[in-house]
């Protein structure tokens, strides 16, 4: 699961949507933001730029009756990762918060406002538990290459088999998938949504370099990634991911060092 910068909920913005619609010029305060907006699709109907401009300049006057201060621009956008993010004295709010109920307006006022980090934490836990419809999620896949199709059936064993040992069967059979573009991460969980399945991708490399010990060990470490989404937990490492862990034997952490014992040696001596 991604970190979650102070400032942002999640990351990567959406490529189409408007410019910022700014407050009235009676105020006399710029829109500021980091960059430029991303560009409107000049194929759109002008009844829909029309529409979604007059969504912003409500929400944004909500949030404002609301307590909104220190931001110049609204801007809605549909992605799959970013919910709220403020750059500069731009706030971006997803669009499914413009008919929000006034509880979670009032979160994303309190995120926008925060001055400690617990105070963002906790407008963060509001914001997220409204579930809005984002937007469908595009995997880039990969050639297989030789032998790949053997070391998944047997990765494929190896989840059945520790699905039945630590997690009493209940896991879902999910696809697993070996990856050459994970320049630094061991394996990943992706919880899928309504247009993709979840499934566990794992490094190629790691599985090739660091042997199938190494590999089974962060297979399971991803099925408690999978254990806490299908059973409605956060997909982090928190305290029930590091308990889980334990649990299962293996390392309670988000990295652990792959390093053959021999090359520690040579290195620590």
């Amino acid at each position: 699961m991604p970190a979650i910068d102070d400032l942002q909920l999640g990351f990567f913005f959406d490529a189409s949507v408007p410019p910022p619609v700014e407050r009235s010029p009676s105020t006399g305060a710029p829109s500021l933001s980091t960059g430029s907006p991303p560009s409107v699709d000049e194929a759109r109907p002008a009844r829909g730029r029309t529409a979604l401009r007059a969504r912003t300049a409500v929400l944004f006057s909500r949030l404002q009756d609301l307590g909104l201060r220190g931001v110049d621009a609204l801007v809605l956008m549909r992605t799959r990762t970013v919910m709220v993010s403020q750059i500069g004295r731009t706030l971006r709010v997803h669009e499914g918060y413009a008919e929000a109920p006034e509880s979670v307006l009032r979160a994303i006022v309190a995120f926008a406002t925060a001055r400690t980090k617990p105070e963002r934490l906790a407008a963060r836990e509001v914001i997220l538990a409204h579930d809005v419809e984002r937007a469908p999620a595009v995997r880039r896949r990969e050639p297989a290459r030789p032998g790949d199709l053997a070391v998944i059936a047997q990765l494929t064993e190896a989840h059945r088999q520790l699905n039945a040992q630590w997690f009493g069967g209940t896991l879902s059979n999910i696809p697993l998938r070996l990856s050459g573009r994970m320049a630094t991460r061991l394996g990943h969980y992706d919880a899928g949504s309504r247009h993709t399945p979840p499934e566990i991708v794992l490094s190629r490399t790691h599985v090739t370099r660091h042997g199938w010990r190494e590999a089974i060990h962060t297979l399971l470490h991803e099925m408690v990634h999978q254990w806490q989404h299908e059973t409605g937990r956060p997909v982090d490492h928190g305290p029930e991911f590091r308990a889980k862990a334990r649990a299962v034997g293996i390392t309670p952490a988000a990295r652990r060092d792959v390093t053959p014992l021999e090359r520690r040696r040579r290195i620590a001596g």
